[in-house]
């Protein structure tokens, strides 16, 4: 599939002036999705297999924005590794989250190219990578080198053609679709996607900007090209599964 130049363009969710109602309505969006289609539960086999070469039970997840995947995921990956454990954190903290059993949310900022001392184990990504330009991308590869461990990144969106046209015809009848499943129900949130269609707008311009921003395969090679030191090997490809195609980056230290 030929793909689309990489143009890093302007992403709402990146800004910290977004109305926090907005910014809510968005990731809560996102949040249900991935609670309804369970894309990265086939990723669990690849993090089991993480922990245990890092002799570990934790994972410190990046960007979580209000949960990712983790609310499925970690179920199970609980049954692959029964005392898994995962620490949510992100630039925009979205703490009182109902988390499944193993998992708790960080309620200080964490910035994801400088990541405090005290947060140790795997870290994991995503729907994040393409949110950092190429030497930021980098930046955080090179410290998870620089510090011995493992790092997994995961990205749903395509840099295609066709994705992007997908993503046009189909995401805001998805938003007015999903909404009603979202709890719990707030008057803003039907105000904004129904009456003024703001978060509808939102999610479609980001959705189509992410795709922009993804980094494939052959942009992930050369962000890690170099990266070995101390024996660090990286691999990456796609996994297809349920009609979805994933893109994965997965980092980890020699023994």
């Amino acid at each position: 599939m030929r793909l689309l130049p990489r143009l890093h363009l302007f992403e709402f969710l990146d800004q910290s002036w977004l109305p926090e109602v907005l910014r809510r309505g968005e990731v809560d969006y996102l949040h249900v999705v991935l609670d309804k289609t369970r894309p990265y539960d086939g990723m669990a086999t690849q993090l089991a297999a993480l922990l245990r070469m890092a002799g570990t039970n934790q994972i410190v997840d990046l960007c979580s924005g209000t949960g990712g995947p983790w609310r499925t995921l970690l179920p199970v990956l609980r049954k692959l590794n029964g005392e898994a454990e995962v620490v949510l954190t992100d630039l925009h903290p979205t703490p009182g989250l109902e988390l499944p059993e193993g998992a708790r949310y960080r309620d200080t900022p964490v910035d994801a190219t400088r990541i405090p001392e005290e947060l140790t184990g795997v870290r994991t990504l995503f729907e994040a990578l393409h949110h950092f330009r190429p030497k930021q991308a980098r930046a955080v590869l090179e410290d998870a080198v620089a510090r011995r461990v493992p790092i997994a990144a995961f990205e749903l969106t395509q840099r295609s053609l066709p994705y992007v046209l997908v993503q046009l015809l189909l995401v805001v009848p998805l938003v007015w679709g999903f909404t009603p499943l979202i709890q719990p129900r707030r008057w803003w949130r039907w105000l904004f996607t129904y009456l003024v269609p703001i978060i509808p707008l939102l999610v479609l311009w980001d959705g189509v900007v992410s795709s922009f921003r993804t980094y494939a395969p052959e942009d992930l090679e050369e962000l890690t090209e170099g990266l070995t030191a101390n024996g660090y090997t990286w691999h990456l490809g796609v996994h297809r599964a349920r009609g979805m195609a994933i893109t994965y980056l997965i980092g980890q230290p020699g023994e």
